[in-house]
């Protein structure tokens, strides 16, 4: 069973910049795909950006194409999340998130992951 622990979350203004990284242990990151999620109070969940477990395809929400890049370091099990030009609609918890099968080339939202972190917070004040 993997534990995935986010962070880097806080407060930042509009326009402003986070970087959220995930941690695993108890398994490895690879050869998983990785993703983070994130939800806003009162709504769904909504994907935010996946990667392969190679690292070699990523996939990404519309509203954040452009502005948010993920990427992984299998050596040193972590997944992380540079978001710039943060807009206040951004504002949600983030959850780091596995997938469920080894080798998988797939990123649906809805059927691929199966192990979630606690969450980081990211407020973006307008």
């Amino acid at each position: 069973q993997v534990q995935l622990v986010e962070s880097g979350g806080g407060l930042v203004q509009a326009g402003g910049s986070l970087r959220l990284s995930c941690v695993a242990s108890g398994r490895a990151i690879n050869p998983y795909a990785m993703g983070w999620f994130r939800q806003a109070p009162g709504k769904e969940r909504e994907f935010v950006a996946g990667v392969v477990w190679h690292g070699g395809r990523t996939v990404y929400g519309d509203s954040v194409k452009g502005r948010f890049t993920i990427s992984r370091d299998n050596f040193n099990n972590t997944v992380s999340l540079p978001m710039n030009s943060l807009k206040s609609e951004d504002t949600a918890v983030y959850y780091c998130a596995q997938g469920r099968s080894s080798y998988s080339p797939n990123l649906q939202p809805d059927t691929d992951f199966g192990s979630w972190g606690q969450g980081t917070q990211v407020t973006v004040s307008s």
